[in-house]
């Protein structure tokens, strides 16, 4: 009996499987155990075809191809490879040895990618699980950006047979890639970033208030909600903020490009932050992942891990929505529980909340009659609750623009601002932005002199404020003291970051 390693993906993270093959005699057959989907049954046809069409024989034997363990649903076109080495190399003395094997095969015998080889093998990769693999060229060019493994490259099944047979192995070793961009390097760790914006905070005329607040949530990582008139440049500033975030570690985006790579779209490995702005209409399924055992699918709030999540007519989300956000804003992290599993998915991202004064969105503007009455205007902020409010870092009221503003600051100034930031928040030896810190690392990274305990302590009792307030308050605070370069917290800073909390 010979086997091969490959893998499976479980929701977004992989679990090794061990390919067996047993040949017996008997009638001929074909057979494949071990909880194997469809999309692996089917594989018998493809791997019978690219054999036959290569002149390898089909042995005559009764062949039962096993998926070890066999209580965990396996799923995915990448068995076709390893299984087909297994026949066709079944009376050879070939050995696998800690090779994991990955790739679909065509009826012809060309390998080819599928859009789950990515995401297996960076999640083999951080578990300390793979070493070596052989996959298609076209894998091997997504996968040369993970670091630490050997990758080796073939285009058709006979390559990859011959690759087992003759001592060639060397030569199909893959390159490994260096990203392209600008690199910092602190405490001996790279971070990448971008001076490209396809959108400039100079296409935004005035809101000077309201762009300080968004450089101060793009450089700690604060969330933030804007309330204004419509029109008034809350999602113009909002789809700005993507381009002027910290810059991102190659785990980061490796990370995002994972995630890509779970919702079939095309991997990216560009160093700028996701954006996700799903529509007021989404069901809570979508946002916050639904489903169950491994064909539970991710929502919005796990896509945007490590990036944005915008909420644009945050009011006109359902309750319930609305509510669960809480659990992910708190915890940065969110638990999707299910009969036969259980799924914790990471969620410090950058949430965005637009909303309107009120129902018809005149209510703050200057030229232009509100229609509603108090109840209509109580009933449509009381959707947003007090403990939600609570996780909001900064709150903005805009005002109308005006057409003889001018624009004040541009993308790449800002972008300059929030490096600076980032640098000293990750040399005080900070594995989180200044917003996403726990109560842990307040105490520890955060100090505070009796002057600013004073005035947090005044203004804990004039606005009651909670002791997540509190904290809130010292992290804007930090963050405010960083774009400013200095090293402690003034009672400057801690005034602006209070002038930011809704009231």
């Amino acid at each position: 009996m010979k086997k091969v390693n490959s893998a499976t993906l479980q929701t977004i993270e992989a679990k090794c499987v061990e390919v067996e093959a047993s040949f017996t005699n008997g009638l001929p057959s074909f057979t494949i155990v071990g909880l194997a989907s469809n999309i692996i049954q089917e594989s018998k046809d493809r791997v019978k075809s690219a054999l036959l069409s290569n002149e390898y024989k089909f042995p005559a034997k009764k062949i039962t191809i096993n998926l070890s363990p066999s209580e965990i649903q396996k799923s995915g076109t990448h068995f076709d490879l390893p299984i087909a080495l297994l026949i066709a190399l079944y009376e050879t003395k070939a050995i696998f040895d800690d090779f994991f094997i990955l790739g679909e095969l065509s009826l012809d015998g060309k390998i080819k990618d599928s859009s789950h080889i990515f995401a297996i093998v960076l999640s083999l990769v951080k578990q300390n699980l793979l070493k070596n693999i052989l996959v298609c060229k076209e894998s091997a060019k997504k996968l040369a950006n993970i670091p630490n493994i050997n990758i080796y490259s073939v285009d058709t099944l006979s390559e990859a047979i011959e690759f087992f047979t003759f001592n060639n192995k060397e030569e199909k070793l893959f390159k490994i890639a260096n990203l392209p961009y600008k690199k910092l390097t602190i405490l001996k760790k790279d971070y990448f970033y971008m001076n490209k914006y396809e959108n400039d905070f100079k296409e935004i005329r005035g809101q000077n208030y309201a762009i300080q607040a968004a450089l101060i949530a793009a450089a700690g990582n604060h969330n933030i909600l804007f309330e204004g008139s419509a029109g008034c440049g809350k999602s113009m500033i909002s789809k700005r903020l993507s381009y002027i975030m910290p810059p991102m570690s190659l785990n980061e985006i490796l990370e995002k490009a994972k995630l890509q790579a779970l919702e079939y779209k095309p991997i990216e490995f560009y160093p700028v932050r996701v954006f996700r702005n799903p529509h007021h209409t989404a069901t809570k399924s979508s946002i916050f992942g639904g489903g169950s055992g491994n064909s539970a699918k991710i929502g919005e709030i796990a896509l945007s891990n490590g990036g944005i999540l915008f909420f644009d007519e945050l009011p006109h989300f359902s309750k319930n929505t609305l509510e669960a956000l809480r659990e992910p804003l708190e915890d940065y992290k969110i638990l999707i529980s299910r009969v036969n599993n259980k799924i914790e998915y990471e969620t410090k991202f950058l949430f965005i909340g637009a909303m309107n004064p009120c129902p018809c969105g005149n209510l703050l503007s200057t030229t232009k009659e509100c229609r509603c009455n108090d109840i209509e205007i109580q009933r449509y902020k009381n959707k947003l609750s007090e403990p939600l409010l609570d996780r909001i870092d900064l709150y903005v009221t805009m005002l109308e623009a005006n057409l003889k503003d001018k624009a004040i600051y541009s993308s790449k100034v800002l972008h300059e601002k929030v490096i600076n930031a980032f640098c000293m928040q990750m040399r005080r030896g900070q594995k989180d932005l200044n917003g996403k810190l726990s109560d842990k690392d307040i105490k520890k990274f955060i100090t505070l002199d009796d002057k600013c305990e004073e005035l947090l302590h005044t203004a804990s009792k004039n606005y009651a404020l909670s002791f997540r307030s509190i904290n809130k308050v010292i992290k804007v605070a930090r963050t405010i003291a960083d774009l400013e370069e200095q090293e402690q917290i003034t009672t400057s800073s801690i005034l602006t970051a209070l002038s930011y909390r809704k009231r």
